[in-house]
């Protein structure tokens, strides 16, 4: 495991991490081509210096250029700042953990993502640590969402809270979402019996779908956006705010797409799309909330 790395390698370890000879940690370290210093004479490589070096001369191969798609949960803001910003990026919208798994194999140039942390109340930065702490990648800022209930218009079920969702058809998200993971532990606290007596309802894979079905009769209520509600003029329960953060190669949020979309949000029109769809903090967007090695 990386992990268990030493936090200095030897000349022997460096060569048996990137499986060549000693010789030839010697001329990379004559060309300036690897992160050392030296202690008493003896070259030492800092294992975080290292592993980026790694992973960024993975990057400059030719041929390996991550292809112009975001990647992971779907936001309406950012899916209308795409369009809006004109900035290129195509994309693939089916979860947290689907977008942090393509991402890992290169499949898009960022990742949307709203997973809660294991210990505490923060959001992301636990699993982009576990996932990506020796890798060029920064974690920043989108935007904290309300998240709460969307139910029909003059709420005819009575719904006030988690509990009173026994007995009621409660919209399915896919297991890679991030709302899944969220429910699943706001579940865990909201008292013995309520998630196993709730009826499930349709299976959907965004939040605009979620919406739709407690639009259309086949679902009583949704775990959901605030935005998500307003548009489909449904009603809303607030439960909690959450942080939605993108995760973007360290290469890739200097290049022109990804800036251009970062330049977009800083016009009026995106804060006034920010104020309409209702429901955001638009305030910390753009704080670095985690940065790879």
């Amino acid at each position: 495991m990386l992990e268990d790395l030493p936090v200095y390698l030897t000349t022997r370890e460096l060569a048996d991490l990137i499986r060549v000879k000693e010789r030839k940690v010697y001329d990379l370290v004559a060309t300036g081509g690897v992160p050392h210093s030296r202690a008493t004479g003896k070259l030492l490589f800092p294992r975080d210096a290292v592993l980026a070096w790694i992973e960024e001369a993975g990057d400059a191969i030719p041929g390996e250029s991550r292809p112009l798609v975001a990647l992971g949960s779907h936001d309406p803001l950012l899916e209308w700042t795409l369009r809006s910003s004109e900035c290129g990026l195509a994309s693939l919208f089916d979860g947290s953990l689907d977008g942090l798994d393509r991402f890992g194999r290169r499949e898009g140039v960022l990742t949307g993502l709203h997973v809660p942390d294991e210990h505490g109340d923060g959001w992301n930065t636990g699993i982009a640590e576990r996932l990506y702490k020796y890798k060029p990648v920064v974690l920043i800022e989108w935007a904290k969402r309300q998240r709460g209930l969307i139910v029909a218009p003059g709420n005819p079920k009575r719904i006030r809270g988690l509990a009173d969702l026994a007995g009621k058809r409660l919209v399915q998200r896919q297991e890679a979402a991030g709302s899944h993971l969220f429910l699943q532990r706001m579940l865990a606290t909201a008292g013995a019996g309520v998630e196993a007596a709730i009826q499930p309802g349709p299976r959907v894979r965004d939040e605009r779908e979620a919406a739709l079905a407690v639009f259309s009769g086949e679902a009583d209520a949704a775990f959901g956006l605030e935005t998500a509600a307003r548009q489909n003029r449904l009603e809303f329960i607030p439960l909690r705010q959450e942080r939605f953060d993108l995760l973007i190669g360290r290469k890739e949020y200097f290049e022109a797409p990804v800036q251009s979309l970062l330049r977009f949000t800083k016009t009026a029109p995106f804060a006034e799309k920010a104020t309409q769809f209702g429901g955001y903090d638009i305030s910390g967007l753009g704080t670095v909330h985690f940065n790879g090695a």
